[in-house]
């Protein structure tokens, strides 16, 4: 049962303030790739492309947003624990 104790310790992590800080960086790494998008639509006046970048823009931006809630959440956990 090493497998899903692994499992559990990875989930633990993505719940931990370390793996929210991990996830913000993922998720804002992402937003190079969508900025990259949009230029590239935008030089190519193709509007598709461009809804299409800033759909994802959008989705960035709320994943970030929940994962700073998640932050905050987290470090108020800390000081009622304190």
């Amino acid at each position: 049962m090493t497998g899903s104790s692994a499992l559990s310790k990875a989930k633990g992590f993505k719940k931990s303030r370390s793996g929210t800080y991990l996830s913000i960086g993922t998720t804002a790494f992402g937003a190079i790739g969508v900025i990259k998008q949009a230029r590239k639509a935008r030089s190519e006046q193709d509007m598709l492309k461009l809804v299409d970048a800033a759909v994802s823009a959008a989705a960035i931006v709320t994943g970030l947003a929940i994962l700073y809630r998640e932050l905050k959440r987290l470090g108020d956990d800390d000081v009622l624990m304190g």
